[in-house]
């Protein structure tokens, strides 16, 4: 039982009592749930946080030293590369073989942007069968394991707005054929929400208005839940960590496993060459000497645009949200319960309950939200390593109803990632007097994940009639 007055005690030392100001007004349970929610929380970190974000931040300084870094190319350029890459290949298959890999997907957000009301990972996705995102991810994971001859954990990190509607459309539909204990739910952690005096806000009578912590949140979850000492047990080293949006994503991928383990590093980076100096993707440069992700809006537009003598855009690497993390890295940045990740700070117009009671709707920013950068843990590693990747085969991502990284845009380079594996397996693609795809083509992960798999498995009498649609999945003979 959380003692009230405890609580009354600590409010008034770090100031903010206002907390309590309608507590008299709550039924019991309301009062109970008030109680317990302030309770929960570690006052003396806030009032650092609040110091250093809010009331007095400091100033942002641009980075200093910055220059482009040692980025592995896609494909090997020389003989001893390549060697490199097939001695990272084989020791990535045997890193899953002896069930020292677990997948992580980012998984947090609803559909709502994109008129969609659930979790984003429900949504439809796939150009012929309209598998779910969650879907996509999972017959990757099944495929992975049966190769491997063992189970592949899937970490899914859900938050309290979707958790329940995932759990359960995981259990409608038998977690699409992977071992129900072999996929640990954990919940996002939060953040107060605080207005740009240092109060934090109340978004009803009997609630703190919270946001949640970011992508980087996932590192003290991934402990606070317990699913770090889940891995621990399982013997788990490796964390393949994706987010949820992109049905090309690779989610177990032995060559890039395979080259973080051969380096010693304890996080690694997937790249993409951006389309312009101005994308909207997160630079990879060396800060002081160390790999760190510049966001797209804090990168001098200089740097930015700056090109080589041969034309080429010296930042050209963006950041795609990609790691291999190994769990010893992810216990060292959460020891004793707190995360050594920064926080970024973000204000925003933030509807209030006030000290009456009434709801406030401000017309203008009236408070900071907090959230964490996975990929701030970059320059905290002693080894990083990046990887450049393929924007065609591994990164469509559906974040907009419309445009750029739009479901349409998804299920055309779907399409296309689709008819580059059949081509290059010998089968012809029908295409129109443009030279565009002229039929809908879907290739499961059950039936073939890669390239090369695709070639062994793949009818070489197929014929693909314009306008009709293909699916390819493991009733045609996957693994």
């Amino acid at each position: 039982m959380v003692d009230v007055e405890s609580i009354r005690r600590v409010l008034a030392e770090h100031g903010q009592s206002h907390l309590l100001g309608c507590l008299d007004d709550l039924d019991a349970a309301g009062q109970t749930a008030l109680i317990e929610q302030i309770a929960a929380m570690d006052f003396d970190e806030l009032a650092e946080l609040i110091a250093r974000y809010v009331t007095s931040p400091a100033p942002t300084k641009p980075a200093e030293n910055i220059a482009p870094p040692q980025i592995l190319p896609a494909k090997p350029v020389d003989d001893a590369q390549a060697d490199l890459y097939a001695r990272a290949r084989q020791r990535g298959r045997e890193l899953i073989e002896e069930g020292k890999v677990a997948a992580l997907v980012v998984a947090g957000g609803q559909g709502t942007r994109l008129g969609y009301a659930g979790p984003k990972g429900c949504l439809e996705a796939t150009p012929v069968t309209r598998k779910a995102l969650f879907q996509v991810f999972a017959e990757q994971i099944l495929a992975a394991s049966r190769r491997a001859g063992r189970s592949i954990p899937w970490y899914v990190m859900t938050s309290a707005m979707n958790d329940e509607a995932t759990r359960a459309y995981f259990a409608e539909r038998n977690c699409f054929g992977l071992d129900p204990s072999d996929v640990f739910f954990f919940t996002q952690g939060t953040m107060p929400v605080i207005a740009l005096d240092g109060k934090l806000l109340l978004s009803a009578r009997g609630e703190l208005a919270t946001s949640p912590d970011g992508h980087g949140g996932v590192l003290p979850a991934l402990r606070r839940t317990g699913a770090l000492s889940d891995m621990a047990a399982r013997g788990v080293e490796l964390i393949s960590y994706f987010q949820v949006d992109n049905p090309l994503v690779r989610c177990i991928d032995p060559l890039f496993l395979g080259l973080h383990d051969l380096h010693q590093a304890q996080m690694s980076a997937k790249a993409l060459p951006k389309r312009d100096p101005m994308e909207k993707l997160g630079n990879f440069c060396l800060v002081d000497g160390k790999m760190t992700v510049i966001e797209y809006s804090d990168m001098p537009e200089d740097l930015a645009r700056a090109t080589t003598d041969d034309g080429h855009l010296r930042f050209w690497a963006g950041s795609i949200a990609i790691h291999v993390i190994s769990r010893s890295f992810v216990e060292s940045l959460t020891e004793q319960g707190r995360c050594q990740l920064p926080f970024h700070r973000a204000e925003k117009k933030v509807p209030f309950v006030d000290g009456s009671g009434r709801l406030v709707e401000p017309d203008k920013p009236n408070a900071v939200k907090l959230e964490m950068f996975v990929f701030d843990a970059l320059p905290l590693a002693e080894t990083a390593l990046v990887l450049e990747t393929s924007r065609t085969h591994e990164f469509s991502p559906i974040k907009n109803a419309q445009g750029e990284d739009s479901p349409v845009t998804s299920l055309h380079d779907q399409v296309r990632r689709g008819a580059i594996w059949i081509e290059e397996a010998g089968v012809p693609v029908p295409r129109d007097a443009d030279g565009q795809i002229a039929a809908a083509i879907e290739i499961s992960p059950l039936f073939a994940d890669s390239p090369e798999q695709l070639a062994e498995r793949i009818d070489a009498n197929l014929v693909l009639s314009p306008g009709k649609e293909l699916y390819l999945g493991p009733e045609q003979g996957g693994p």
